[in-house]
């Protein structure tokens, strides 16, 4: 049973850091993209960053860009993401997705490119 199981949220101030984890089981996820979405209330799940299997290549979302890094220890079978800077408006709940196989053109940015999702974990910035 594949399990993606994240850990490392909680409150933090403006400005403040956070970094939140992502362990997978079940299934070996090296050789494959990995990524983290996250969703405030009422709104839709959205991209925040994807990293290649290798952890060379990377993207992000605009609004996180020069804050967060993602990144990957495929040895652990981990991604993680540091948050830097948080605002307000980071707040939501974040989530790790995996995908199993070789994104043929796919668009990273889409959830529906991914196969496994965690259960996520609240990020909570107060101002």
């Amino acid at each position: 049973q594949v399990q993606l199981v994240e850990s490392g949220g909680g409150l933090v101030q403006v400005g403040g850091s956070l970094r939140v984890s992502c362990a997978a089981s079940g299934r070996s996820f090296s050789s494959y993209p990995m990524a983290w979405f996250r969703q405030a209330p009422g709104k839709e799940r959205e991209f925040v960053a994807t990293i290649n299997w290798s952890g060379t290549s990377t993207d992000y979302a605009d609004s996180v860009k020069g804050r967060f890094t993602i990144s990957r220890d495929n040895a652990k079978n981990t991604v993680y993401l540091q948050m830097n800077s948080l605002k307000p408006e980071d707040t939501a709940v974040y989530y790790c997705a995996g995908k199993w196989g070789t994104p043929l053109g796919q668009d990273l940015r889409l959830y529906t490119a991914y196969d496994y999702w965690g259960q996520g974990t609240q990020v909570t910035v107060s101002s």
